[in-house]
């Protein structure tokens, strides 16, 4: 029930949404199945809110798990009473949950635990309790034995007991976390003398906690993690001390900051405070918020990561066209693959026009006789090494010709052509063309390429590699998981890559199905899938909308209309007088159509009846056709061609927290700070005025071609 009214708070649903929801889940069914095909069970929830509801669904789940081993462990103790089962039951975060047990958790030695072993936990009780009217030392003096040498020894022993109780105080780690993190300082300093400019901002360095942005942290923790910077969080820690010397003497006047001295034991509990904040909480706290300030900026910048692989991988395929894919490099040559239509591989070529060789006049005329030979539209140059010595050879091979060309991120290309797929998919080339024909691939079809590699390696976020990997890769994997199911595959030629991340199918299947398809050649109708070895009803119920057949026997096996709304699909177009063969026809018309009376007739939600219409309006639609196409150059530019105050148009290639960075076709792309999206308004992210792949018109503010680097403002 206390998961319940979480998720309808956090994700402000109504109670009937979160339980059909859990049950969905509960039931097998996968995120895209549940967006698309259960809108009316859900009140249209969408892909996010949906993965939100699942991971905070599974944490809530875990916390409530930890919450009875907690009670049950508690419980065998022998200590657990009223007040704390409230208080466990009542923890919202695993971190409070983790408070309230530390002091009932095992220790390794400590301080305390050996002064406990030496009997001496009765003088730190009576310490506690304040009732002392004599010496503390005299009392002491009955706590002398062959462990315990001196009542000094003793009292010491008994201070150290009195610290880890203050710090195992689950309400006083609650408020001094609190204080902290609303009040504190992130302070970085250089260890040594660098020259390097990466981090330079970071060698005398202060902000306010709450205030650091997210990119900074990640930074400040790389600079750390190489030994550039250390790194300190400061606190005003006399209000700290107050607060906790308050709560820990008893003997508090009717005026709260002044406290009633006992001479005897106040001195020793206020040297516990000190000692126990100095020495056990303050470490701690401080490790505590600079884990949250990662696990923070991590999400945020996974986010980032996320949004911009989702525009990355929803790029318009560049259809109808013969590609040149060109593999720049200096020693090793450039690579060369040509690719038909349909991505066949028509021909590779291995030439050397880039230093140390320079054979500039033959590549030339090997390429212009692949031109020729081949009809070829367009050359994709990659954008890693050579690549901008390959750019003015290609835009001196394409003069007076009618070819284009255009630079393509290569990032993850070698990984995949040296991977066990490639070699599977093309056995008989080697690395270097395997990697020439992706970057030809990726252009005529971003998706079906781009799934075939990791998607931290696609190249789009920042600080991939210092991030929780476990988290990065599932956020990642949902990113590809909802684009494909977005665009839909043709199961006719749908890779076993594509294949893998459509609802229901997991790899097994996936490579089943490829199998099939060998042997028995190509599917005639989504319902064959069920001849597939282990591909059973459940499976086919959560993939069959997700996958289309191009002419198949039966029209509808083309659309993303699920075959559970095949019979009312047909009763619709039959009240309407049409035929399932009119699809996709311009005799079809289906404006105006009262979906509120009809859905109740056909007795179907009416969230999947507008989604019928939809689908049968423009069937087999590709989501990807609205996506800005391609910028496609003829003439290469040089940054020193680049001027202030001059008008370019580029395409948005990578979003980070500060800005956008936009290849203008100078090889290195230029920033637009995130001051200069807009002129007239705050932006509070880069995300919320662009997107990667976007074609944007900006303006040249300044070039600084010794460090290589153009900044660039946005024209609205």
């Amino acid at each position: 029930m206390m998961i319940i009214k979480t998720l309808q708070k956090e994700l402000d649903l109504a109670n009937w949404q979160v339980r059909k929801v859990i049950e969905l889940i509960d039931g097998g069914n996968t995120i895209p199945f549940i967006a698309r095909y259960r809108k009316d069970m859900t009140g249209s929830l969408n892909d996010e809110t949906l993965r939100k509801f699942d991971e905070r669904l599974k944490y809530l789940r875990n916390l409530e798990s930890k919450k009875m081993k907690v009670l049950k462990r508690i419980e065998e103790l022998g200590k657990l009473d009223e007040n704390l089962k409230t208080q466990i039951y009542d923890a919202e975060t695993l971190v409070e949950l983790e408070d309230i047990y530390r002091p009932f958790k095992s220790k390794k030695q400590t301080r305390a635990s050996r002064a406990r072993d030496k009997g001496l936990e009765p003088l730190a009780d009576v310490i506690l309790k304040q009732p002392i009217r004599e010496s503390v030392k005299k009392i002491a003096e009955k706590f002398v034995t062959d462990e315990v040498k001196t009542p000094e020894e003793a009292i010491e022993g008994a201070q150290d007991i009195i610290a880890e109780i203050i710090a195992d105080n689950s309400i006083f780690r609650k408020k001094i976390r609190q204080n902290t993190f609303h009040t504190g300082i992130i302070e970085t300093k250089a260890k040594d003398k660098y020259t390097s400019t990466e981090y330079d901002l970071y060698y005398n360095y202060t902000e306010n906690i709450k205030r650091i942005p997210p990119h900074r942290i990640l930074a400040i923790n790389r600079a750390e993690k190489e030994g550039i910077i250390k790194v300190n969080i400061n606190c005003d820690s006399d209000d700290i001390l107050k607060y906790l010397n308050r709560h820990m003497l008893k003997n508090i006047s009717k005026i709260p900051e002044k406290i009633e001295y006992n001479r005897y034991t106040t001195p020793i509990i206020k040297d516990a405070v000190k000692d126990s904040y100095k020495r056990l909480i303050s470490p701690a706290i401080e490790r505590e918020i600079r884990s949250y300030l990662t696990e923070r900026a991590e999400e945020k910048s996974i986010e980032v990561f996320a949004k911009n692989l989702n525009q990355l991988l929803m790029e318009s395929p560049l259809v109808g066209k013969t590609i040149l894919g060109w593999d720049p490099a200096f020693k090793t040559g450039c690579k060369l693959a040509i690719i038909d239509k349909t991505g066949k591989v028509l021909d590779t070529a291995l030439i050397y026009p880039t230093a140390p060789q320079n054979n500039v006049k033959e590549s030339v005329n090997v390429v212009r006789g692949l031109i020729d030979k081949y009809n070829i539209n367009v050359i994709a140059i990659g954008n890693g090494t050579a690549s901008r010595e390959s750019e003015e050879i290609v835009a001196q091979i394409i003069k007076n010709t009618n070819v284009e060309y255009i630079i393509v991120n290569e990032a993850g290309a070698s990984v995949y052509s040296a991977s066990k797929l490639a070699d599977e998919e093309f056995p008989e080339f080697s690395e270097g063309e395997r990697s020439a024909i992706s970057i030809a691939r990726r252009l005529q079809d971003p998706l079906a390429e781009l799934v075939k590699i990791e998607p931290k390696s696609i190249g789009v976020g920042q600080y991939q590699h210092d991030m929780n990997q476990k988290q990065l890769n599932e956020s990642l994997t949902g990113v590809v998981e909802k684009v494909v199911n977005e665009v839909g595959i043709d199961l006719n030629t749908a890779s076993v890559s594509l294949l893998n991340y459509v609802s229901g199918i997991g790899n097994t299947t996936a490579k089943n199905i490829i199998r099939y398809r060998e042997e028995n050649g190509s599917f005639k109708s989504r319902k064959e899938l069920l001849n597939v070895t282990k591909l059973g009803k459940k499976t086919f119920e959560q993939c069959a909308g997700f996958v289309k057949i191009d002419n198949p026997e039966y029209p509808l096996d083309n659309t993303t209309i699920h075959p559970e709304s095949y019979e009312v699909t047909l009763k619709l177009l039959d009240r309407l007088n049409y035929s399932v063969n009119d699809i996709g026809s311009n005799s079809l018309r289906l404006n105006n159509i009262d979906v509120e009376e009809i859905s109740e007739e056909l007795g179907v939600g009416k969230e999947t009846l507008k989604d019928i219409i939809r689908e049968l309006k423009k069937p087999g639609r590709d989501p990807r056709d609205d996506m800005p196409k391609p910028v496609l150059r003829k003439n290469v530019l040089s940054i020193d061609d680049l001027e202030r105050d001059m008008i370019m148009q580029g395409t948005v290639r990578n979003i980070v927290d500060f800005g956008a960075f936009v290849d203008i076709g100078v090889h290195q792309d230029g920033l637009v700070h995130i001051s200069q999206l807009v002129a007239d308004k705050f932006v509070k992210h880069p995300l919320d005025i662009v997107s990667v792949g976007d074609i944007v018109d900006v303006k040249v503010l300044d070039v600084d071609t010794k460090r290589n680097r153009i900044n660039l403002s946005m024209i609205i």
